[in-house]
């Protein structure tokens, strides 16, 4: 992608999502030299209005040749510098629907513009010095947000908050930099290097980034979200535990063992963290063959999932087919759930509490909770042994507003490695030539977070996330 922008030309893509007989605007926008050339083509502004920038046209669009009526719109201009990508810009605001955007869309590229790569828009921001590559990838992460946490943390991103602190540690790993090859280049000019002092300020830029560091796996949780899995025997409440905790009838619910055949989804929201919760078929033997298949895709779940929700029935206790499907699943992080209380007493329901330590791998239960949920109880406590376990898997152990990503984490942990290797040389007292090969190494990986030193596949990678339009 980077390379076809090297050709430069004005680009065009519609912006927003389209929905057939259901979008009530859709926006066709343009970027790049020509984009002004082209909407005036298109587009007549009756009367005199003023075609300067960061003004709205009222108008309509026509064929250029036929002069046939495409549609009633309105024109947005918003000529460089002060523009998303810092180039003219011009967006055709039309009805929504499939066929007058579409159609708008392809006379834009008939007079001239190209149809956007995905991510170009904001490529062009990005090479244009409008944002930086930290503030570029939270625009994709605010645009595929799955909650209010998310977005926050997102726009916390596109504010700088995370470029900030990466350009302040790179700004100090050139001046101690600067300092060792000035010593290298004039020893006997200048007074010897303030060891001590780089020692300090290493140790201190190590500790800045194990902070930052420790936000990658919220960052991942928060852009992924978590996936869980309810799993146990046919008729403990698995669907039951779904409809309450979702607040809808996603699950069919009978006192017929086996009624969900196969795994069942539903999307939520705990606590600001994006939470894929998958109800799955009684695990049991059977000779029904469709159940058999969905015995298999609730087994299937229970692996590929972050966490199961483990359920057993208060009314019969810990049974040995409750064992057997537990050994199937104890090796994913698991919260037992006690469902059916309601129909059981408090006597009995201490009796199955207290027997759970002598149950074969009861060390793989990391929390356990009580539930009933036919009469919606439980279920916030349900989500803070959730939230508990997230906690204890320092998930959300920092205290910045941002979360790095993947891309990020791997360049950062670079640099704290290129940072020890260069501490361990200082302390060793090694050559400053030695000192400078490490710094460098670490000014080079903080430079890939933020762009200030990037290669053309990165950027391919990076903006190959987002969506044409953006």
């Amino acid at each position: 992608m980077a390379k076809s922008l090297i050709a430069g030309g004005t680009i065009v893509a519609i912006a927003t999502a389209i929905v057939p007989q259901q979008g009530s605007v859709g926006i066709v926008r343009m970027s790049g030299t020509e984009a002004v050339n082209i909407a005036k083509k298109l587009f007549i502004a009756p009367g005199q209005q003023d075609w300067s920038s960061h003004r709205v046209l009222y108008g309509n669009i026509r064929h250029p040749h036929t002069g046939k009526l495409i549609d009633e719109a309105l024109l947005l201009l918003m000529l460089a510098p002060r523009s998303y990508t810092r180039e003219d810009v011009v967006e055709l605001h039309c009805h929504g629907g499939m066929i007058v955007v579409q159609e708008v869309l392809q006379l834009c590229i008939q007079q001239g513009a190209r149809l956007a790569e995905p991510g170009e828009f904001t490529l062009r921001a990005f090479l244009n010095g409008r944002i930086d590559l930290t503030q570029a990838e939270s625009i994709a992460d605010l645009v595929g947000a799955k909650s209010q946490l998310a977005a926050e943390t997102a726009l916390a991103g596109m504010q700088g908050k995370l470029a900030t602190p990466i350009k302040k540690l790179r700004n100090q790993a050139l001046d101690i930099l600067a300092e060792i090859e000035a010593r290298i280049d004039f020893e006997e000019d200048l007074p010897p290097l303030d060891q001590p002092k780089i020692t300090a300020d290493i140790t201190n830029m190590l500790q800045e980034l194990e902070v930052i560091l420790a936000t990658a796996e919220q960052g991942e949780l928060l852009r992924t979200g978590l996936k869980v899995a309810i799993v146990g025997r046919p008729n403990v409440g698995k669907s039951s535990l779904l409809n309450a905790w979702s607040k809808t009838d996603r699950a069919i619910v009978t006192d017929l063992p086996g009624t969900t055949r196969d795994v069942v989804e539903s999307q939520l929201v705990v606590r600001g963290i994006p939470v894929q919760v998958l109800d799955t078929a009684g695990i049991r033997e059977t000779v029904d063959l469709v159940e058999k298949i969905g015995v298999e895709r609730s087994r299937s779940a229970a692996e590929s999932a972050d966490l199961v929700l483990f359920t057993i029935d208060a009314t019969t206790g810990w049974t040995a087919d409750d064992q057997l499907i537990f050994d199937e699943i104890s090796q994913r992080p698991v919260i037992l759930i006690i469902n059916k209380i309601d129909l059981v007493t408090a006597e009995q329901i201490g009796a199955i509490a207290s027997n759970i330590s002598s149950i074969k791998h009861s060390e793989k239960i990391s929390q356990v909770v009580k539930t009933a949920v036919a009469i919606n109880q439980g279920i916030h406590e349900l989500e803070d042994a959730i939230m508990n376990i997230i906690h204890n898997e320092n998930l959300q152990a920092a205290n910045l507003d941002v979360a790095i990503n993947q891309r990020q984490a791997s360049a950062l942990t670079q640099a704290h490695n290129a940072l020890s290797q260069c501490l361990q040389t200082v302390e060793d007292a090694m050559p400053l030539d030695f000192w400078t090969i490490d710094l460098r190494g670490a000014i080079q990986a903080l430079g890939e977070v933020t762009g200030e030193e990037v290669t053309e596949s990165v950027l391919d990678r990076v903006f190959s996330r987002f969506c044409i339009g953006k």
